[in-house]
């Protein structure tokens, strides 16, 4: 068995353009040995063509990028300590699952072809199969070949371009923990490319969500969830309230906003900015309601409204609320053994923790029409 390379995967002030389109725009990220890192965006933000400038299948117009101390900005695709696995699998369905695996092996003329073969067939549950054709195999096992058959040649980093992709939701959820697993045991740099929130939130160590051809934010999810950096992350990544409103400062420990005619404050510690437009932002899961006119927790924040719909969805219900200023907030509320359910229609409070918000810069003219913060040191919608 060979020994991997070892080292960092660094892109460093990468561009791609095709004419007058710029694909990715001055991209500089370091993955660490051993990581699982998830490329996150929607189609067109340019993180599948990151993919394929690592893999050597498109050249950057400008940049470098390095695995360890080797440049592999110009290599061929053969020539780099890379392999790929595709969402189409792409697997020879002339040949069985031992010689789809055994393939690159058998290129390289290496021996102790069985041994290999059948360890790695055991390491994606696939042990005895190795006489099917894929025809005869499910998608999921088709995609634990193309895996199988990409890990054998023990690249310096796997990279996964949209994998799950083709399978259903339960499959598809049975295969992030598997993918995660074997990333964990074998220990090789995977570089996840996905659109799916979930499927980037349960595998990967870090997650990069991309936008335009630039990172947006990079982080553990759990951070980047918590904590966005902009408004593209809020809601890209999960689901946002966003208040538009006017920041007026930090008072004390907390910045003062102004939103709807209404005051509320956000600690300065999950606060992007203190002055200026922002938005106040709130997930889902962080409210709370009640019947209009019931007490709310001692320091919450809160805004009155009125239940425009409610959709029951097992562990959750998810209202939307219709707010006096027309906005609709949602609300996942979790079901517990004496959950009341509130009908469309009802008069509630929608309330929050001061902790759970946050704040980001808003562009001047962006979001709903904002009131100025007032003179007056006072603040409204702060439970008492």
């Amino acid at each position: 068995m060979t020994t991997p390379e070892t080292g960092d995967l660094r892109i460093t002030n990468v561009t791609k353009r095709f004419g007058e389109f710029t694909a990715v725009d001055d991209l500089s990220l370091t993955v660490p040995q051993g990581a699982f890192f998830a490329l996150l965006g929607a189609s067109g933000c340019g993180k599948t063509t990151t993919l394929r400038m690592v893999a050597g299948l498109e050249e950057p117009t400008t940049g470098e990028i390095r695995l360890g101390d080797r440049d592999i900005t110009r290599l061929r695709p053969y020539q780099r300590p890379v392999n790929t696995v595709f969402q189409s699998y792409a697997l020879f369905p002339h040949l069985d699952v031992f010689e789809n695996v055994a393939f690159g092996l058998r290129r390289r003329k290496l021996r102790q072809v069985k041994e290999q073969v059948d360890k790695m067939l055991e390491l994606v549950q696939l042990g005895g199969f190795g006489k099917r054709k894929p025809a005869e195999l499910s998608g999921g096992q088709q995609q634990r070949v193309a895996l199988a058959r990409a890990l054998i040649n023990h690249p310096q980093v796997l990279l996964l371009d949209e994998p799950l992709g083709a399978l259903d939701l339960k499959l598809r959820r049975q295969m992030q923990i598997e993918l995660k697993r074997i990333q964990t045991e074998v220990g090789i740099t995977f570089v996840h490319v996905t659109h799916d929130q979930e499927e980037a939130m349960t595998m990967a160590d870090t997650v990069a969500v991309m936008n335009a051809g630039k990172i947006e934010q990079l982080g553990r999810p759990a951070e980047i969830y918590e904590y966005p950096a902009t408004a593209f992350v809020a809601n890209f990544l999960g689901q946002s309230n966003l208040l538009a409103g006017e920041a007026a400062g930090r008072s004390g420990d907390v910045v003062q906003v102004a939103a709807y005619e209404q005051r509320f404050a956000v600690p300065a510690v999950r606060s992007r900015t203190d002055r200026g437009p922002v938005f106040l932002g709130v997930r889902p899961e962080k409210l709370a309601l009640v019947p209009a006119g019931a007490a709310v927790p001692a320091g919450h924040q809160f805004v009155a409204g009125v239940v425009t719909d409610s959709s029951y969805v097992g562990v959750s219900t998810q209202y939307l609320v219709r707010t006096g200023w027309g906005t609709e907030l949602a609300v996942f509320a979790p079901n517990g053994g004496d959950a009341t359910q509130l009908a469309v229609g009802s008069q509630v409070t929608a309330h929050w923790n001061p902790h759970h918000a946050f704040l980001l810069e808003r562009a001047p003219g962006e979001g709903d029409q904002t009131t100025p913060l007032l003179d007056s040191p006072d603040t409204v919608g702060v439970g008492s």
